[in-house]
């Protein structure tokens, strides 16, 4: 057997996916992804067609050799630029205790809003903006109208040893069950919004809100979350004080880099159970 994308391919799969491209000259490779997903049942846990993976999988198996892809039909996108406009130009300060703030509120981005997010993201981000991976959720946080902060959250880390030695799962029960985890991937405070505790405040609600809002999209409910905090940069403090836990530091080699060199930023690694049981249905 051969892994591809998280899942092991038998030689008879393998067989398969040959001959399907065999027999269907006409079909192009988003058709060819769908068709081999429904014969090997490679679904989501929703139960929809693990397609984007499979797509993937395939593009390696070609590049490897076991199978042959038809060209491409999709033209190559442009890389969009990310231009800022007033919309997102700083404001005045705000500085008071987050307790002397009106109510704040979290509301989740949508096609509409998706481009403001992304451009305030872009423009006061350390890391930038770069598409969340797989399954996710955005938000604004607000202050009556006022954005003040803004999160993203996506698909869990495959594995890190730290988190994974923390659940106490082995490699199965991981990829069963890693859905269940969510990566607080983005978190960013307006850097004119000077509110003392705001950030630990944002985290609390997003603690009660999220596994509902998630649950409502994807027809399921996480419960674990993980956050990958830059030691050089940030001390992980409203982690903390939201009764997160630190489970442990990144190697910084990174998905590609070297074994034994460090190549990106080390990051501590904190998660916060959303269920009590949740080492329990994380090893099911």
């Amino acid at each position: 057997m051969i892994r591809y994308c998280g899942r092991k391919f038998t030689s008879v799969e393998l067989e398969q996916i040959q001959s399907l491209i065999k027999h269907n000259p006409g079909f192009n490779r988003t058709r060819l992804s769908t068709e081999v997903c429904q014969i090997l049942q490679w679904l989501k846990p929703d139960g929809k067609l693990k397609d984007m993976s499979c797509r993937v999988a395939m593009l390696r198996m070609d590049k490897d050799g076991l199978i042959q892809l038809p060209p491409s039909t999709r033209k190559k996108q442009p890389v969009r630029t990310i231009l800022f406009t007033p919309a997102t130009d700083p404001q005045d300060p705000l500085v008071c205790p987050v307790n002397q703030l009106p109510q704040l509120h979290l509301q989740i981005v949508t096609k509409a809003t998706s481009t403001l997010w992304n451009e305030y993201i872009q423009r006061y981000h350390y890391l930038g903006h770069s598409p969340l991976p797989g399954a996710q959720l955005r938000y604004f946080i607000t202050v009556g109208e006022q954005i003040v902060a803004l999160t993203g959250f996506g698909a869990a880390a495959w594995q890190t040893a730290p988190r994974d030695q923390f659940i106490g799962w082995n490699h199965d029960q991981r990829k069963t069950n890693l859905h269940l985890v969510i990566n607080n991937a983005r978190f960013l405070i307006l850097p004119w919004i000077q509110s003392k505790n705001i950030a630990s405040k944002i985290l609390s609600l997003m603690i009660r809100s999220l596994p509902d809002d998630w649950e409502k999209r994807y027809n399921i409910r996480p419960v674990l979350m993980e956050s990958f905090v830059q030691k050089n940069r940030f001390a992980g403090t409203c982690y903390k004080a939201s009764n997160w836990i630190k489970v442990g530091e990144t190697n910084g080699r990174g998905k590609l880099g070297p074994m034994g060199k460090i190549s990106v930023p080390i990051k501590d690694i904190w998660v916060y159970p959303l269920e009590k049981k949740f080492r329990t249905l994380l090893k099911t």
